[in-house]
């Protein structure tokens, strides 16, 4: 069985993607042109590469359809539960850094904790009647850290789109979303917390426990991670 290595299909991931395997002497590209997802690797035998989106990959690691994937941290973390027992982490890439931020309107000057949120969170309830709304995509990251923190009366809302945006159209009181510069929750009118994130990501590259680990498979990622400088992992 040769080793499945899915990738990222586009954009400036997949481009530092094939930069960084390329820096390690493993040459992986696309064939064809930007609507095909076909490509093949080089450096190192029995490897078939898979471009899949950036948002796949956790689904077909945690399939255990593809034996190794590149993707974001929160991404990972996002979408699998119990992820340190499903994927390991080979090697964090140096590229693709964002934070997941709770953010807030610059107008609420008073809250820069946690804790400061959760006290709005009970003043717009006793205000309002009904909770303060936090658009987000990460449902579970976003949850687990609210309720480490202690903050109580909120309600998530699915944002799968334009997620700075809500505010201001009214649908959301806050956000927790992903940022590399901070530059659109600025031009939205809203800050992060003062803390630190909830998640600091980057692109890293991961294997599947549950992938089918044939004697072909172990001896392609042997060879690959040699070549890359990481060690294959395994339980």
């Amino acid at each position: 069985m040769m080793l499945r290595l899915g990738v990222p299909s586009k954009g400036r991931l997949m481009e530092k993607t094939f930069d960084w395997f390329a820096a390690r002497g493993v040459e992986i590209a696309r064939t064809g042109d930007e609507r095909e997802y076909a490509g093949h690797v080089s450096g190192v035998e029995d490897v078939r590469l898979l471009l899949l989106s950036a948002g796949e990959i956790p689904r077909e690691l945690a399939a255990g359809r593809i034996h190794l994937g590149v993707t974001g941290t929160d991404l990972v973390r996002e979408q699998i539960p119990g992820w340190e027992r499903v994927v390991q982490e080979l090697a964090p890439l140096g590229f693709g850094h964002a934070d997941l931020v709770l953010a807030v309107p610059r107008a609420w000057v008073d809250v820069e904790t946690p804790g400061d949120l959760d006290a709005a969170a009970a003043a717009f309830r006793a205000a309002h009647g009904h909770r303060l709304r936090i658009a987000t995509k990460y449902h579970r990251l976003v949850r687990d850290y609210l309720r480490a923190e202690g903050v109580a009366d909120y309600a998530l809302v699915d944002s799968q789109g334009a997620t700075e945006g809500t505010v201001a159209n009214g649908t959301a009181e806050a956000i927790a979303d992903i940022t590399s510069s901070g530059e659109t929750l600025r031009a939205n009118h809203l800050r992060p917390l003062s803390t630190p994130p909830i998640l600091r990501s980057e692109a890293t590259l991961f294997r599947a426990r549950g992938a089918e680990w044939s004697a072909g498979a172990r001896a392609a990622i042997a060879a690959l991670a040699r070549r890359i400088g990481v060690e294959p992992g395994g339980d």
